[in-house]
């Protein structure tokens, strides 16, 4: 099984690659944390952005495996607790199905990406930057394992 975070952008800054390797580099080799990046559709004067939403759509689920388990990270989702997502974390290990995260850029998803999901996900009412999706999603990820194996780095 491995966990896929799909989402839109590319050359982050330094910070955000380090914080989010720094977490993936800790996941155990049996549930490997990998990162897609997508293009973002460029938005100049007057940006058609429905369109543009929909080219960055069309890559993401392109990345998509065809039998992942998709979850949108959507700031309209269910919230989820740690806890919660350490349950979701040891139901996808056993059913033993690959899931991808889907983070869209700064306009979104797009709704083809919210209608493939199999469920959407809010990190927090607060509107993050999408770069910080990728450190947030990474650190609680590895937190929800580390919460299914009993390591002490949940009660750090």
């Amino acid at each position: 099984m491995r966990l896929r975070l799909i989402c839109v952008g590319q050359k982050m800054p330094d910070w955000v690659t380090a914080g989010y390797a720094d977490y993936s580099r800790r996941m155990p080799p049996e549930l490997p944390l990998e990162l897609t990046e997508i293009a973002m559709a460029h938005r100049g004067k007057n940006p058609d952005i429905p369109r543009l939403m929909q080219r960055e759509s069309d890559a993401i689920l392109n990345a998509v495996g065809p039998r992942d388990r998709v979850i949108a990270l959507e700031v309209g989702g269910r919230p989820w607790s740690t806890e919660k997502l350490a349950g979701q974390l040891e139901g996808w290990l056993q059913e033993g199905q690959d899931v991808s995260f889907l983070v869209g850029g700064p306009d979104g998803l797009a709704d083809a990406c919210r209608q493939r999901a199999d469920q959407q996900w809010s990190l927090s009412p607060l509107t993050l930057p999408h770069p910080l999706v990728r450190i947030v999603l990474a650190e609680q990820l590895y937190r929800a394992w580390s919460i299914t194996r009993n390591h002490p780095y949940h009660r750090a």
